[in-house]
């Protein structure tokens, strides 16, 4: 394969590339380059927005490259604010160890264990006294600090920032001065980090790494990024028939978005099926092979095959209609009874008449029959309906 042919598959759905020229340089080289990572265990298990950086690794494993898949177990127990304006509580050791051995079980679903490295941070900040990380403080001042979008709004609306926050980037970025990384992948969210990896990295004498940015994959309300407290993700540890379900509950725009993120497939393949669509093919054949493909990955072709038997007879025996409208409804107290959801939903005129057709035996959740009238729902996406003709996908989000 050619440089320009890699560099395609490289920047294949990123945001961001820093630098190109730089990583063309890298890879005339005609070596391994050393591909970095970072995930704070803070939580113990991935759903599919994590993935998106572990898809990437794989990619570039594909191309000869060496994967590093740091497990920031000193970070974790920091607490980084990014994406918040507010401090992230941080974990105990006891938390980031549990959390730690769960990635480490479960990120083989993705990578190439023959060209994967999993290193933990601890291995060298554990040993860094005092002056060390004073030393290390020292590259930095305030203000270059403050320039990272987070802290900054903080700043300025008297938030407070505990001194310990400041340490977080720059631990992240001497990481990549102990790895000697080539490139570091990271989320949007993580630019300011990704780029202290590359100025710590000038201060101690090594090459810069590129910086590589991927974009946060939206859950599946389409809206909100993917996230457990939301209730819009998939777990890479869901049952078969869940995740199947769940892929193929996505709109049919958001379903590009996944293919280009998520799949495998190649660009080819992906513009192939989209003039498809376009000529007239049901999306949902494509949204089908996508969902097939991902359950396939984290559990067997077997179980993705049963998957879609189990969802085609539960749903579109039941004939679904293509046309089914989408419905958000926020709850603030965790769950929702199904007579309010309904209502919400605009499926009922009344909670009243939600029970009277409960008790009719005319109201479905994900193709099965209500019966208890005190059922509660929590967060997440569920398709409901109500005699043979109403129906709706409803996301129910925690406001």
């Amino acid at each position: 394969m050619n440089q320009q042919e890699s560099l395609q598959i490289i920047k294949r759905g990123s945001e961001e590339l820093l630098l190109e020229t730089e990583l063309k340089q890298k890879l005339a080289q005609n070596r391994p380059l050393r591909i970095k990572a970072g995930f704070d265990p803070t939580a113990p298990d991935l759903h599919l927005g994590h993935t998106v950086l572990l898809n990437k690794m794989r990619q570039l494993q594909d191309l000869g490259h060496h994967a590093l898949f740091l497990i920031g177990d000193f970070t974790g127990m920091i607490g980084d604010p990014t994406g918040k304006n507010a401090t992230r509580p941080p974990l105990t050791r006891e938390q980031v160890l549990v959390n730690a051995e769960s990635y480490r079980e479960q990120v083989f679903k993705v990578l190439d264990p023959a060209k994967t490295e999993v290193v933990f941070n601890s291995t060298w900040m554990d040993k860094f006294s005092a002056v060390d990380l004073i030393r290390l403080a020292a590259t930095h001042t305030v203000a270059q600090m403050l320039e990272r979008d987070d802290f900054s709004k903080r700043y300025k609306s008297n938030q407070p920032i505990a001194i310990h926050e400041f340490i977080y980037p720059l631990v992240q970025g001497y990481d990549s001065v102990t790895l000697k990384a080539d490139i570091e992948l990271g989320g949007t969210d993580q630019k300011f980090n990704l780029l202290m990896g590359r100025e710590l990295q000038k201060h101690f004498g090594q090459p810069s790494q590129c910086v590589l940015t991927m974009p946060l994959l939206e859950g599946l309300d389409g809206v909100n990024k993917m996230s457990k407290s939301m209730g819009n993700y998939v777990g890479i540890t869901d049952a078969p028939q869940e995740m199947f379900g769940k892929l193929m509950s996505i709109s049919d725009m958001l379903m590009w978005r996944y293919l280009e993120l998520l799949s495998f497939e190649s660009l080819a393949t992906i513009a192939k099926w989209k003039n498809e669509v376009e000529q007239g093919r049901n999306p949902r054949d494509i949204k089908v092979l996508m969902a097939q493909e991902i359950v396939a990955r984290f559990h067997s072709k077997k179980a993705a095959i049963d998957a879609l038997a189990e969802f085609e007879a539960r749903f579109q025996k039941g004939v679904l209609p293509d046309d089914m409208p989408e419905i958000s409804v926020p709850i603030s107290e965790g769950h929702i009874g199904v007579a309010q959801l309904l209502k919400q939903a605009g499926l009922v005129p009344s909670t009243s008449e939600a029970l009277r057709m409960i008790d009719a035996g005319a109201v479905k959740l994900d193709g099965e029959k209500v019966s208890d009238k005190a059922l509660q729902l929590k967060a997440g996406i569920v398709v409901a309906q109500v005699g043979k003709r109403k129906f709706g996908r409803v996301t129910i989000v925690q406001s």
